[in-house]
């Protein structure tokens, strides 16, 4: 087991966003769910301080935009995580529909219903897998407390990604912020 550390709410934020640094630079490979629970802070508080370095915040608004442009990547890694599971899909987008707020994605191999309503944020984010090191490429869907809604996993350990896919990443990146 890990040791909990929660990080005072009460330090300011400039300070509370270099000891997550600090901390998550003790091994970059490490899940952020993991150093979230660690330092009792919402996992949305880790990629925010890590903004700029990794992690590029997008703009929420534009998610549905953005989950159509997965689409065209072909299968995908996709975790669902609440407080006492987690779910990983090899999945891929398609069939959209959009029905009284829900996002819907309803492919062979995918089935989500995405209440757009609850996401607060989204970032993409690059470190080295926490299975084998080799670089993984995501998008990190958040609700409105903070919490992960869903991650959808360009690369997920095994390899590194292939050249063309960090130029896919890249684009989407510079596409969708702001």
């Amino acid at each position: 087991m890990f040791q909990i550390t929660p990080l005072n709410p009460a330090i300011p934020l400039n300070e509370r966003q270099t000891i997550i640094r600090d901390a998550f630079d003790q091994d970059r490979s490490q899940m952020t769910l993991m150093l979230a629970h660690q330092l009792q802070v919402a996992e949305v508080e880790i990629l925010r301080a890590l903004e700029g370095d990794i992690a590029h915040e997008l703009n929420v608004m534009r998610r549905e935009e953005l989950l159509r442009a997965f689409e065209p990547l072909g299968k995908l890694t996709i975790i669902v995580s609440n407080g006492a599971t987690t779910i990983e899909v090899f999945g891929q987008f398609g069939g959209f529909s959009s029905s009284h707020g829900f996002l819907n994605v309803r492919s062979k191999s995918l089935d989500m219903h995405i209440r757009s309503w609850e996401l607060g944020s989204v970032f993409a984010f690059r470190k080295p897998s926490h299975l084998d090191k080799h670089e993984s490429l995501s998008f990190q869907f958040f609700d409105k407390h903070g919490n992960a809604a869903f991650k959808v996993f360009l690369t997920f350990g095994g390899k590194d990604p292939a050249p063309e896919l960090v130029e896919k990443y890249k684009e989407l990146i510079q596409t969708f912020t702001g």
